[in-house]
């Protein structure tokens, strides 16, 4: 070698022990465990939290034979044996692997209540009409609040801007089923403008599911009440969100300079302030889907709407833990979902979160 030349490094070869290493340090592979591992401990702590709960359903079902059914308790024990598919005496260890064991292999087990039908069933069979309700309440609320939060923002300090702002104070602080049992009081039996049964359920007695004008437009009819009900208790905490989004954003200096151009105020509010202040209810917007599916209980519960929160009340009043677990894991399972669907954008936005995340 000659004076001057630079000794390149040797480059290192490929060693096993720095595998863990490699494949840990991918930010996408990471997140996913992440996710699973969370999904796992939440299912667990709530196999254990529900059998914690006083009495269970082999209890209930033989004191309600026993009452509603004038059977001895030896028939009671004996028929409800017979109808439950679990040991109730066997060890909580060996029941939570039996679990897991089922779990693994896509087998949720069967509803105590529904017949013992399988909770795969049900859930089929339920969550697409809470799915249609949160859906189409969530998108209504969500952009009625970015409207009304981007007027005060815009308008701050005016007459306008208090009376946007003090509505969804209001709006925000009532709890969902005051709104329920307001209206079904005041348009079912005080003003009579629907009949109360108009408000329960999802269809009218003869209406055959189909991609049919008939039933989408009943569908929707049974849908406006409890629809309004989810609108009235969200819109106030979208709409706080997005001015304050907003207020953020027109202070920065990006917004200054547009001005400075002489960009008219439209531009400025779509192009600049619009999208950027609308990022965060974004994500949030992706997280509270998970949330509405657990938190459409009380709603469905008023309005007897089939979906996954009235099913809920049912199966914690009758100790039905399959179910419970079922819908436990389905809103666990969106909620981190949506989640890691907003970190993986995140990261790929801005690779600053995948290097600081690696680190």
């Amino acid at each position: 070698m000659t004076a001057g030349e630079v000794t390149q490094p040797k480059p290192q070869g490929f060693r096993i022990q720095d595998l863990p290493g490699k494949i840990w340090s991918n930010y996408v592979l990471r997140r996913i465990v992440r996710a699973l591992v969370i999904i796992w401990l939440i299912t667990t702590i709530i196999f254990f939290v529900i059998r914690l709960m006083p009495g269970n359903a082999f209890d209930l079902m033989v004191a309600d034979m026993v009452v509603n059914r004038n059977m001895t308790e030896d028939e009671a024990k004996i028929r409800a044996s017979s109808l439950l598919r679990i040991n109730f005496n066997r060890p909580i260890g060996e029941q939570y692997l039996e679990y897991m064991s089922n779990l693994a292999k896509g087998d949720l087990g069967y509803s105590f209540i529904n017949n013992n039908r399988t909770v795969q069933e049900l859930l089929a069979q339920k969550l697409p009409w809470t799915l249609f309700s949160v859906g189409t309440s969530l998108m209504i609320s969500f952009t009625l609040g970015m409207l009304l939060g981007m007027i005060a923002a815009y308008k701050r300090g005016s007459w306008l801007d208090h009376l946007i702002t003090n509505f969804a104070a209001a709006m925000d602080a009532i709890p969902q089923y005051i709104y329920a049992i307001v209206l079904v009081l005041l348009l079912g039996v005080i003003w009579k403008i629907m009949p109360v049964m108009d408000m329960k359920g999802v269809l009218s007695p003869g209406i055959k599911p189909g991609f049919t004008f008939e039933f989408i437009w009943d569908a929707l009819m049974h849908l406006r009440v409890p629809a309004f009900v989810y609108v009235l208790s969200t819109v106030g905490n979208w709409a706080l969100s997005m001015k304050s989004s907003t207020l953020s954003t027109l202070g920065e200096d990006y917004v200054t300079v547009a001005r400075a151009r002489g960009l008219s105020d439209s531009r400025i509010i779509t192009s600049y302030v619009g999208r950027n202040a609308s990022l965060p209810l974004v994500t949030a917007l992706a997280l509270s889907v998970g949330f509405a599916l657990g938190g459409s209980v009380v709603i469905e519960s008023v309005f007897n709407y089939p979906g996954i929160g009235l099913e809920l009340s049912k199966s914690l009043s009758n100790r039905d833990y399959p179910m419970l677990q079922g819908i436990f894991l389905i809103t666990t399972t969106s909620v981190i979902f949506t989640n890691l669907i907003a970190d993986l954008i995140y990261g790929w936005l801005d690779p600053r979160i995948r290097i600081a995340g690696g680190e």
